[in-house]
């Protein structure tokens, strides 16, 4: 019974740094990734600003093969959506809310697994010959405690997610 009662205890005290833990965490967080792809500006946009060619560098359908992709709005650029859904990966939605060609597509992200929303953009400027290209994104996880410690983790966990579809994205502008 002694035993019982002492890990009846230790779950009690787990729980409450958890809760309490949780509660003292931001609950922002923001990731971003950059690289230098070896082609010129336009031809990057060309591969970014259009959704349907997001599945040609990104990682997560490389994950799950059976994902299930719709579009809607624009074919590119403001204005064009995409959703998907998948076992492993979850569902969402992305909107590009604003580009300028040649520089710049930002997005807005809706996820209604964890009903979260993210913004952020994919920024491109010329460098050394080539493209210097920054993937971002900045959110919110909202007042549960738990969801806080995921933002505390996102920068590990989407970093390396951007950083494999930047050399992706980077093999494939760089081929073509």
């Amino acid at each position: 019974m002694k035993i019982v009662k002492a890990l009846l205890a230790v779950v009690l005290v787990l729980a409450a740094v958890l809760l309490l833990g949780g509660m003292l965490l931001s609950p922002q967080f923001s990731v971003s990734r950059s690289t230098i792809i070896a082609a010129p500006p336009a031809k990057v946009y060309a591969l970014v600003a259009d959704p349907r060619r997001w599945k040609d560098w990104t990682v997560w359908n490389r994950r799950d093969p059976q994902m299930a992709m719709s579009y809607s709005g624009a074919a590119s650029g403001a204005g064009a959506v995409w959703e998907w859904q998948s076992a492993s990966e979850g569902s969402g939605r992305m909107s590009f809310t604003e580009t300028v060609a040649d520089r710049r597509v930002a997005y807005s992200l809706y996820f209604p697994d964890m009903g979260t929303t993210s913004t952020g953009a994919l920024v491109m400027a010329p460098e050394g010959g080539g493209t210097r290209i920054t993937w971002s994104i900045e959110g919110d996880m909202g007042g549960n405690p738990l969801m806080r410690w995921m933002a505390l983790a996102m920068d590990g966990l989407v970093g390396k997610d951007f950083e494999a579809g930047l050399a992706r994205l980077k093999t494939l502008a760089e081929s073509a």
